[in-house]
Parts: C-alpha cells; structure tokens; sequence
C-alpha cells in the first residue's frame, strides 16, 4: 500500500511539474534551422523518384517546418500540429507519401516537448506522438519493426530533452545556492564591520556627553574618534557597494587576518580595557580561518562593550595547536544583565554560520561568577564539515 502511494505521488508529482522558467522565444538557431531544412525538402521532393505525390509532400513538409519557431513557448501545440498533420494526411490522401527524410526536424518538437513543457504538456505530447505511431502501424503504412524503432529513437530523444532540462535546473538551484550563501556573507561582513564601527562611536558619543560639561578636551576628542570611525565605515560600505555593483572594480583591502586581532586591544579609549592573546603557530592558517577567528573576535569585543554592564577588562586569546585554532573572549561584566544570546541577533546567528561554515564550532554564555565568555574552535584546515 505506501509502495502503491509513493508511485502515485511521483506520477503526481511529474504531471503537476511547471516549465523551466525563462525558456528563449526564438534565437538565431531557428531562424538557421529554417534556413537549412526548407531548400533541402525542396531538393529531396526534386531528386526523389521514389516518392509518390511529390508537391504534396513537398507543400506539407514546408508547411509545418514553422512549428520549430515555437516549439519552447508552446511546446505541446507545435507537437500536436506537426504529429497530427503527419497522422491525417496519411488517411486523406489514401495512404502514406510523405516518407521524407527531411521530415525528422520533427524530432526536434520532441525534444522541445520534454525539454520546455510542463509536466501535464509532456504527457499530453507523449500520447499524441505514440497514437501516431501506433496508427501507422495499424494502418500498415509502416512494418512492426519500424514501429519499434521509431518508439525507441522517439524514447531517446525524449530522455535527451529530459536530461538536458534536470541538469540545467539541477545547475539552476546551484547557482540559487551560490547567490544565497553571498548573501550570507555580505550580511555578516556587512554587520561585523560596520554594526563595530557604529558602537564605537556610540561608545564614544556616550563619553564625550559625560564629559562635555567638565572636560571641553575629552568632548572634541570623543568627536575626533567619531568622524574616524565614520570614515572607516563608510569606507567599508563603500567597498562592498562597489562588489555588488559589476560594471564597478572592487579596489577592496585584504581581509583582515588572526594578526589584525591584536589592533582590537587599543582600537578603544573608553570603556573596559581590552587584553588580546595570541600563542601557538598561526602563520600557515587559510584566509578564510584567519578571517573568520578575526570577525568572531570583532563582533564579541562588539558584544561585550555594547552589553556587559560595569565590566572593567575584556580578554581574548587565540590558542593553536596541530589541529585547530580556538577563541575565546571574556568579559568581568555582570552576568545578568541582558546578552545577546538571551535574544540571538544578526551578529550571534552571523557567528555560529560563520563557525558551522568551516566545521568548527560556537558557545556563548554566562561565566559562573561573573561576565560572559565566547569560544569558537575551527579546524586548521578550514575544511567544512
């Protein structure tokens, strides 16, 4: 019974399919199809002597060469109207004389059926092209071995047309996939670079008003680090404007490694002092290890000044060994007040996607004492999982 269900829901399934989307009206191609089919039915109606009825087999065959025009955007009426023309003429003119052998472009229409229609349009075709056999053969205009040969060269083209219509759709959702794990990505940079550069001059902005009354020197230098900080941001949206845009060059910087994490220990004036620790062997890591140990830390220095109330340091370390590379950042703040992992974001989802991309993994929480500490461990190899 489910064996039974399963078929049922696969047959289901494949009438209900709809067409690949964006199927080309017409292209050069069949204008030269046409260029080439049309005088050479011409030149076999003239030098076949074998061929009864010539003008009329000549005038038919022209008549439906048309059909290739159409035959992606209405798939299942150039079959009907080329294998139904084919099927009657048969009949009117008392037999069958139009035996061309130019008349295989309606293979063609075939093809286009399984490769351009619908589901329900393919089964449709299919019932139309096999009655036309079946009739000839019953009409005996062809012989049973004919019949069998044309069911199986009609079944090979019509694989061909269903192959060439999976893989483009299977290279389709591929190339869907790239797009979103792009996207992805901007996302996370975009957040990791210029969501850190906006905290800092919150940060600041925050210092220079508790200031401004008591020290005019601190305020015009809180100022100053804000306009810098500005600059640096829109520097790095504008950089990855100019990689969305393709008729602009990129001119982007590298991006930034495991050295560049030690620039976060004095990035800041205010606020809690930040500590970096870097040990192990770290100079043969891949780019893309070194960039993600340097935005995981970015965005948890990020986290712990924006969130961790009356902390006084923070401290990261970056520890390799043969294997992997781990980071952990630690801040002395109160533990209870709110965290970012009480109520993921965009930067603890941007995080664990980063870590989880390259098969390494992600923790964050509360320090049984005090504060909160963030730990990443990514294999050396940056080989996902």
């Amino acid at each position: 019974m489910h064996h039974r269900l399963r078929s049922v829901w696969r047959l289901r399934s494949v009438w209900e399919e709809p067409r690949p989307p964006h199927a080309p009206a017409r292209v050069w191609r069949d204008w030269a199809l046409l260029a080439v089919f049309a005088p050479a039915v011409v030149v076999e109606g003239l030098f076949r002597p074998d061929l009864p009825w010539r003008v009329g087999c000549v005038v038919v065959a022209l008549a439906l060469l048309p059909t290739l025009l159409w035959r992606r955007t209405r798939p299942l009426v150039t079959v009907a109207v080329g294998f139904g023309v084919a099927t009657v003429v048969p009949f009117v003119l008392g037999g069958d004389p139009c035996h061309m052998f130019t008349m295989t472009y309606l293979l063609l229409l075939v093809y286009a059926l399984h490769r351009w229609g619908s589901g329900r349009e393919a089964a449709i075709g299919s019932v139309i092209v096999a009655a036309k056999l079946v009739l000839a053969g019953l009409a005996g205009t062809i012989s049973g071995g004919e019949v069998v040969a044309g069911f199986a060269v009609l079944f090979g083209v019509s694989a061909l047309g269903a192959a060439v219509r999976y893989r483009a759709s299977a290279r389709q959702r591929e190339f869907d996939r790239v797009k979103l794990l792009e996207r992805e990505r901007i996302a996370r940079d975009l957040h990791d670079t210029v969501a850190h550069h906006v905290s800092a001059m919150a940060i600041r902005a925050q210092a220079g008003i508790a200031a401004s009354a008591t020290q005019p020197a601190a305020a015009v230098e809180a100022l100053r680090v804000i306009e810098a900080e500005a600059s640096r941001a829109l520097a790095e949206m504008r950089a990855m404007v100019r990689v969305l845009r393709r008729d602009q060059p990129a001119e982007l910087a590298p991006s930034p490694q495991v050295a560049d994490i030690e620039r976060l220990a004095g990035r800041f004036r205010a606020g809690p002092a930040v500590d970096v620790t870097v040990s192990g062997d770290l100079g043969d890591l891949p780019p893309s290890v070194g960039s993600a140990l340097y935005r995981l830390a970015q965005e948890s220095v990020t986290n712990a000044r924006r969130h961790a109330r009356h902390a006084t340091r923070i401290e990261v370390s970056v520890a390799a060994d043969d294997s992997s590379v781990r980071l952990r950042v630690s801040d002395d703040g109160d533990s209870g007040a709110v965290r970012p992992a009480s109520a993921p974001g965009y930067g603890l989802i941007g995080m664990v996607e980063r870590a989880d991309l390259l098969g390494g993994t992600f923790e964050a929480g509360p320090n049984p004492d005090r504060g909160w500490t963030v730990t990443a461990v990514l294999p050396r190899a940056g080989v996902a999982a």
